[in-house]
């Protein structure tokens, strides 16, 4: 199972990549893409999407997980990335790849244990958790990371999830809680007809 994770960013895009096996966690890609400042916010928009689709042609991930909006004060930066946002998620649906987001929060807290911890924080507990030798200096790449890696313990978790991600990967057979993976771990619970 292959997650693509990403820190929308109108300015810098993380991302990191995933490949989830049996409970073994390892990092494909880590990287964060600049884009020009000084281009019109809607080529902006053009070249996240052409990136988005390079991406998923690259990686062929079964799951896109993104960090949701952190709701600031201002608000032209708020629809800025939301913008964004909806671009990574349209690009990402129109692919046939299913699409959940996690608060800054949540993905802090399912890397490090607590949810207010910093980016630099993240970033060790990340290279600890992959054993990366170097880390990119722009920590959005991390945080791309982080979101990956917040969506393949969500898949794992014994506690159902209602996104549609998580059903997807119960219907395939392929996630925590599919009646297969129960299955296929306790043998003696077959029944027989």
């Amino acid at each position: 199972m292959i997650i693509l994770g990403v820190d929308p960013g109108t300015v810098v895009l993380g991302y990191g990549v995933v490949r989830l096996e049996e409970k073994k966690l390892e990092c494909l890609a880590l990287d964060a893409l600049k884009l020009d400042a000084k281009k019109d916010p809607f080529e902006r928009l053009r070249d996240i999407h052409e990136a988005m689709a390079e991406l998923f042609e690259r990686y062929q991930p079964d799951f896109l997980a993104m960090e949701a909006p952190f709701f600031g004060k201002n608000v032209q930066s708020m629809l800025k990335l939301g913008r964004a946002q909806g671009v990574i998620m349209s690009a990402g649906l129109a692919k046939g790849i299913p699409v959940d987001e996690y608060s800054p929060r949540k993905v802090k807290q399912s890397i490090t244990g607590n949810g207010a911890a910093s980016k630099e924080q993240v970033s060790a507990m990340l290279k600890s958790i992959y054993g990366l030798k170097d880390l990119p200096k722009l920590l959005d790449a991390t945080d791309g990371l982080a979101v990956a890696t917040c969506h393949a313990y969500a898949l794992q978790s014994p506690i159902p999830l209602s996104s549609p991600a998580k059903k997807k990967a119960a219907v395939k057979g392929k996630g925590k809680g599919s009646w297969a993976q129960f299955l296929a771990q306790n043998p003696d619970r077959k029944i027989e007809g």
